[in-house]
């Protein structure tokens, strides 16, 4: 009897992982082919945003809350990136062993927050789908994390962010109470007083500045990322620190502009310092994901430049960057992760000369080095050039400063990617000859077929958006266009 029961419960479950493993695969191919649809039907003639519903939510005493969507040239962009990036890393978790129901429900999650963060259009709902994305990542992070430091990694994560999201609560609730509405549409063409937009500024610069993150608001990345699976650490790196930077381009520079203005030194002295520091602590660091991790703090807070330079250049630059880093980074932790899985290990003492044993997997990595540090053909190097060319239209002295993490970005990559793929192959000093070679033919394995089919992937994402860069430019000419409008036009209001 007790092992019919078992026979039952096993196949219950085998079932139900199946159906499972179905039906989020449906789910995230769906949400692609409708984020295509969206790219395919999107007139960028038209400026402004389109595919608009309201749905009202609260009519009380002549204030409306109203759940708003809307989708323009910015919105579809990381669309397409959310859903691309979910999809491959549903294809990574269907072949991993500690991957469950669970796991799938809270992939699920994140794809859900994340598509509705970006297509929101009523302040206060961002802020609702801007935290819940917190609750299946603190998950994703304290339960399936590699090593015994996860939960704290993820409570790291999660009372950071959730700090920072105080205060633009705060400041939603205050905008609700001054122009009763919290409707994007509206307050764009609300004129808030000079000392308003100083402090309202704040409220939605500090949860931003964390989630992107800034120095020194930038502890919880690498905890975060050394920590949680290889999946977990795609996610964070390529669309949940873009929250961050998607807020400013959506909400802090449209709606206090002179609040930006006046605060842009702070702005990019802050950046520059994120920029240099990171990367010299990348040089230093020997944790394969903790050297990503930094780097892409780096390349975050360059984008952070390029959206204060408010010209059209560096904000094409820092969306390009966005979508940009968003596949790189994927493709260097998936790479880490291709190595963790054989070795259980990310020191990179213990690695060299995969090139010898590894030839397909050093081919990628190449690859993905080259647009990490900003090779002409890949997608960094269109939105640094742009950045860069926008930043020095506003402050050719910032402009100087900031090519530092371009060169330093060059510096960590080649290093990092000498270390691991050149040199001899690292096996223990005391074996025989026989005993190493046949450890390097057992555990140096090459890149499995479906680990291939992902990297091979980005790989072409990458050179493709370097090669044709109008695919985004042209994309988010309008919606650029109308944000720096805003801008202007709110400034000279004032001035």
């Amino acid at each position: 009897m007790l092992q019919k029961q078992i026979r039952t419960s096993r196949a219950y479950l085998f079932i139900s992982m199946h159906f499972w493993k179905l039906f989020s695969g449906t789910v995230f191919t769906l949400a692609i082919l409708f984020s295509l649809f969206l790219w395919a039907h999107y007139d960028t003639e038209q400026s402004g945003f389109q595919f608009v519903y309201n749905f009202p939510i609260v009519t009380y005493n002549c204030s409306d809350i109203e759940f708003i969507i809307g989708i323009d040239g910015i919105s579809i962009c990381f669309l397409l990136l959310t859903s691309y990036v979910m999809l491959l890393c549903w294809m990574s978790a269907i072949y991993q062993k500690n991957s469950n129901t669970a796991f799938l429900v809270c992939l699920l999650l994140v794809e859900f927050f994340l598509i509705l963060s970006f297509i929101i259009v009523d302040i206060l709902f961002f802020y609702v789908f801007f935290e819940s994305v917190l609750i299946p990542m603190f998950i994703i992070i304290g339960h399936w994390g590699s090593r015994d430091r996860k939960i704290r990694a993820a409570y790291y994560f999660f009372l950071y962010t959730l700090f920072g999201s105080l205060f633009m609560l705060f400041g939603i609730l205050y905008i609700y109470s001054l122009a009763g509405t919290t409707d994007l549409f509206e307050l764009l063409h609300e004129s808030f007083s000079y000392e308003e937009q100083l402090s309202l500024w704040f409220c939605f610069f500090i949860p931003f500045a964390i989630k992107i993150p800034m120095f020194p608001f930038h502890i919880w990345l690498p905890e975060a990322h050394v920590e949680a699976p290889t999946i977990g650490s795609v996610i964070l790196a390529s669309l949940l620190l873009k929250l961050g930077s998607y807020g400013f381009l959506r909400f802090t520079i449209p709606l206090f502009p002179v609040a930006c203005d006046y605060f842009s030194p702070l702005v990019y002295s802050l950046a520059i310092v994120s920029i240099i520091y990171a990367s010299l602590v990348t040089i230093r660091q020997v944790d394969l994901k903790r050297i990503i991790a930094y780097s892409s703090i780096a390349h975050m807070n360059l984008i952070v430049l390029g959206l204060f330079s408010y010209t059209q250049e560096g904000l094409d630059g820092a969306i390009y960057l966005m979508i940009g880093h968003g596949v790189v980074s994927s493709g260097l932790f998936f790479c880490v992760g291709v190595l963790y899985d054989r070795y259980q290990s990310r020191m990179l003492q213990y690695y060299g000369g995969l090139a010898s044993v590894m030839p397909y997997f050093s081919v990628f990595f190449f690859f993905f080095t080259l647009g990490n540090m900003g090779f002409p053909g890949t997608s960094n190097f269109v939105g640094e050039l742009l950045i860069l060319i926008g930043i020095f239209e506003t402050n050719a002295i910032v402009m100087v400063f900031a090519a530092t993490g371009i060169v330093f970005s060059a510096i960590y990559s080649i290093w990092l990617f000498n270390r691991i793929i050149f040199g001899p192959v690292k096996v223990e000093s005391w074996m025989s000859e026989e005993d190493k070679l046949a450890k390097k033919i057992v555990e140096f394995h090459d890149v499995t077929e479906h680990e291939g089919e992902i990297l091979l992937n980005l790989t072409i994402f990458m050179f493709g958006l370097g090669i044709h860069s109008g695919f985004i430019t042209e994309l988010t000419a309008g919606s650029v266009a109308q944000i720096i409008i805003y801008t202007s036009g709110n400034y000279f209001y004032y001035y």
